[in-house]
């Protein structure tokens, strides 16, 4: 069974969620998806206390984080949605981005990540979705993320209930496009790109250029500062 987790920028649905949930929807096979909303589920902006660098069940918001990474870390898929704000992703999902910045190369990356689809989705009245799609896409890259899907459309509308049934039938369509090569249950490649920017971050954490020795010692028990990989195991 295909694990899809969609995490929506938004506590309301409105357009952007609504391109999302055609997505899920328009996916064959079986399925089981989860739903998470911002700030509904994650109501906090990271204090910048750096406790999660010793010890990541010391970050006062732990509790909710990781009901939410846990059902990530398990997803074969994960879907991001979040409107335009300002040529930028949500506040809320921002603070998510934030909250979670352990998992980026530099500090503890998860093996998990690597095998892993997503897509990003954003929809604005007019433009800047592109720009509301970037910063949660690069995320996705320092997580290890490697297939990453961005969709950004204008819908020329400031609700789902206003988008013409001609901008409707278009997303529907791209939608079900996206759902067919989605559906395939293949292991993406991990691009060089991917590769380069964690071997950096090996020889970064060898040389104690770290965050701290529990970084380190991280890296050393995944086996990462000798010749082991993520993706290797895959």
């Amino acid at each position: 069974m295909m694990k899809i987790v969609m995490i929506n920028g938004q506590n309301h649905r409105g357009s952007t969620y609504h391109v999302g949930r055609i997505l899920i929807d328009e996916i064959t096979g079986d399925k089981a998806v989860t739903e998470f909303f911002l700030p509904r589920d994650l109501n906090h902006f990271c204090l910048g206390c750096y406790t999660c660098i010793d010890d990541e069940t010391r970050c006062p918001y732990y509790e909710e984080k990781h009901a939410i990474m846990q059902v990530v870390e398990a997803a074969d898929l994960l879907v991001f949605t979040t409107p335009n704000y300002c040529l930028a992703p949500s506040a809320s999902l921002k603070a998510f981005i934030d909250l979670t910045f352990t998992y980026w190369f530099p500090h503890k990356p998860r093996r998990c990540m690597f095998d892993k689809k997503a897509v990003v989705i954003s929809t604005a009245a007019g433009a800047g979705a592109g720009s509301a799609i970037k910063t949660v896409a690069r995320t996705l890259i320092y997580w290890g993320v490697p297939s990453i899907t961005k969709y950004g459309i204008a819908v020329k509308a400031m609700n789902w209930q206003g988008v013409s049934d001609k901008k409707k039938a278009k997303i529907t369509r791209d939608m079900n496009r996206l759902a067919k090569s989605l559906s395939q249950r293949t292991i993406p490649r991990v691009s060089l790109r991917t590769r380069f920017l964690f071997n950096m971050c090996a020889k970064m954490q060898k040389g104690n250029m770290g965050s701290g020795p529990a970084e380190k010692q991280y890296w050393e028990d995944q086996g990462w500062l000798g010749n082991e990989r993520p993706w290797k195991t895959k």
